[in-house]
């Protein structure tokens, strides 16, 4: 059984002005997307600025998270971490929170070999019993997890069982699935751009950034793709295009922040070194908003 098939969101963290998070206003996303028709909450991830949380607040925001979802759908804990030590730390406590999953990035910075990241991945998952889905993003960590680490990973360690798929390398992508030969894997798009082609090659759904702001449309897109409606889907893929691509005119999540803000979500603002958006790149986020109907 999956961990979640559909649209699961990469969800933003919302701050107050002075910097802090907001932990009231998790809240109100939180039920915003679950009203949304959102499949998985993706918590203290990319989109989360995870990496510019304290330890405590990264548990506290999943802490909270999971007892405002209240097992009413699946909380992914982002976990991830460039040391070993560290992401098996936040997975243990993840678990006892109550996440459902953990998400686990390769190790940043250090630019481990494959023999590394097996070890990385194979200790996190032996400290915990949740399913863990890699998550492989190289524009971000500097290194890429090869197809052939990811099939062993899935085929040799039980909990391990999918992969969050944002390299846009299909090649990669098809030459995993012919390496696991019919082995079940969880294999979630990463890229809003490509939930559907990568849907169509098996994959279970995407881990989304635009779900932020538009989390009916999401789980409808995924939903139609599912059910076997490919020209619903596609059509809805091809639709949200010129959005997605506002979404990411600059670095994650700065435009899906601003976008919240827009829309009167009261997010809050970013962490250093994160920034404020470019006024034209924000002129063109909002045409692109009202375009698409959310705004």
């Amino acid at each position: 059984m999956s961990v979640f098939e559909g649209s699961g969101v990469a969800l933003i963290t919302p701050m107050h002005e002075n910097g802090s998070v907001n932990y009231e206003k998790l809240e109100e996303i939180l039920e915003f997307q679950i009203a949304g028709g959102t499949d998985a909450i993706i918590i203290c991830g990319t989109s989360g600025e995870a990496s510019t949380l304290s330890h405590e607040e990264h548990l506290e925001t999943i802490k909270r998270t999971c007892e405002i979802v209240h097992g009413r759908i699946p909380v992914i804990a982002g976990t991830g971490s460039n040391a070993t030590d560290t992401a098996i730390y936040l997975s243990v406590e993840a678990q006892r929170s109550g996440a459902d999953a953990v998400l686990q990035v390769s190790p940043y910075y250090n630019k481990a070999t494959q023999k590394g990241l097996i070890h990385h991945f194979s200790e996190v998952a032996k400290a915990i019993t949740i399913p863990v889905i890699l998550y492989n993003i190289p524009s971000r960590t500097g290194v890429t997890i090869n197809p052939e680490t990811i099939a062993y990973l899935i085929k040799n360690v039980d909990n391990i069982v999918g992969v969050k798929e944002a390299s846009g390398n299909f090649t990669n992508i098809l030459r995993t699935l012919e390496l696991l030969d019919g082995a079940p894997i969880d294999l979630y798009s990463g890229n809003d751009d490509q939930i559907i082609p990568i849907m169509s090659l098996g994959g279970k759904g995407v881990i989304s950034v635009l779900a932020n702001v538009a989390p009916r449309q999401t789980h409808d897109m995924c939903r139609a793709m599912l059910d076997g409606d490919v020209k619903k889907a596609a059509s809805m893929q091809i639709e949200a295009a010129e959005l997605i691509h506002q979404l990411f005119i600059e670095v994650n999540p700065i435009p899906v922040k601003h976008a919240m803000n827009l829309m009167g979500k009261e997010v809050g603002p970013l962490r250093s070194p994160l920034c404020e958006m470019d006024e034209e790149h924000l002129k063109s986020l909002k045409k692109a908003m009202k375009e698409y109907g959310i705004l």
